[in-house]
């Protein structure tokens, strides 16, 4: 272990400092070395209160600090990157008080490609997951990295499109340590994202999911990313806070709109209103992102196509007429096409088999746009 990593590393376990309090001392000293050989009356000095841990008081942080190390070590995937690294990504550092350090599994080159942020509800309709997956697809597949959270519905639909595409590749921020995984029916997903990908946590070794966590996650997926594309979002949602942080962070910010009756596409609505660049293909965000992504001015943007699903014959084409895009239950089905009750439930069934409807609950269908079924 370097010295300075060690330096930095006493820092992040010192009780009550965050990335703010650490600025402020980084600004007033010049380096982790220089802080940690201050007192308590020099970070007074500097606006943070408490001092540097001497005595039995560094004996939680030593084994923090050991705690950390050994992880490193224990896979070549390991990584820590303090704010000091050449390697730290341009666009995070941009930001005030940027994490002091990122603890990565995976491939730590991918903070330097160009990424775009995909988010949304962790409740999120059939419909919202197909939009989030194949967005991601087409996104990654024009070579963006698709930066997302790793929680339920729309991020884990994100990560899972971007890796279904050639060469796909995926960022995922996490609200836990570097060695663990929230929520707990992700590990295969996160398993994946470190072979294929990579995980960034904010946090040392040994951290457990906590509420006060996702804001600074948040932040952190906008910071990182070009642009935000909000696929589906409540009202009140951390994915609303996300595109609200990349439009402070002056980045892009993009929301697929959906239907008046859905509550989670009312988030989206209020973003359009307020401002946010309204998408319905992937060529939308390829076309904003142009200059970024070094696409001559003249030159056709166009997203790799999305797959369309099976051939459908004339009678399920009709019933799929009939169902709209909004939810409908049974009996109104029934009523709109005139089926027999064996009839239209051997066809939804086909249909769901086809990836072209949903079973939601209280008997309820939801049409889903073209594409293959869900895995």
């Amino acid at each position: 272990m370097s010295t300075e990593l060690g330096d930095w590393l006493a820092l992040l376990h010192t009780p009550g400092l965050g990335p703010r309090r650490i600025a402020r001392l980084l600004e007033r000293f010049g380096s982790p070395a220089a802080a940690l050989q201050a007192d308590a009356r020099d970070w007074a000095l500097a606006d943070v209160p408490g001092g540097p841990c001497r005595g039995s008081d560094r004996e939680p942080l030593e084994r923090g600090i050991e705690a950390d190390l050994a992880w490193l070590e224990a896979d070549p995937r390991h990584s820590i990157l303090t704010r000091q690294d050449p390697r730290y990504p341009p666009l995070l550092a941009e930001l005030p008080d940027p994490p002091p350090a990122l603890y990565l599994v995976g491939d730590p080159e991918l903070l330097r490609r160009p990424q775009i942020a995909v988010v949304g509800a962790r409740g999120a309709t059939p419909q919202g997951l197909r939009h989030a997956e194949r967005f991601a697809t087409a996104l990654a597949a024009a070579g963006l990295a698709v930066t997302s959270g790793l929680a339920r519905g729309i991020d884990g639909a994100a990560h899972r499109g971007a890796l279904a595409a050639e060469n796909g590749r995926t960022v995922a921020v996490i609200a836990t340590g570097p060695d663990r995984v929230y929520p707990p029916q992700h590990r295969r997903l996160a398993h994946r994202i470190a072979d294929h990908g990579l995980l960034v946590s904010l946090w040392p070794v040994g951290t457990a999911a906590s509420p006060r966590h996702f804001p600074q996650r948040n932040r952190v997926i906008s910071g990182l990313a070009l642009g935000t594309l909000v696929v589906e979002a409540a009202l009140r949602s951390g994915s609303l806070i996300t595109a609200r942080l990349a439009a402070e962070q002056g980045r892009s910010v993009y929301a697929i709109p959906g239907s008046i009756l859905n509550p989670v596409s009312r988030g989206c609505h209020r973003l359009i209103r307020d401002g946010a660049q309204l998408v319905d293909s992937p060529d939308d965000i390829l076309e904003d992102l142009a200059d970024w992504l070094g696409i001559p001015a003249d030159a056709p943007v166009q997203a790799p196509p999305m797959a369309d699903g099976a051939t459908l014959d004339p009678e399920q084409e009709r019933v799929l007429e009939q169902m709209g895009f909004d939810p409908v239950a049974l009996d109104d089905l029934l009523q709109r096409t005139g089926l027999t009750v064996d009839t239209l439930s051997s066809m939804l069934v086909l249909l769901e088999l086809n990836g072209r409807v949903a079973a939601l609950s209280h008997g309820r269908y939801q049409r889903l746009d073209a594409g293959p079924p869900e895995t």
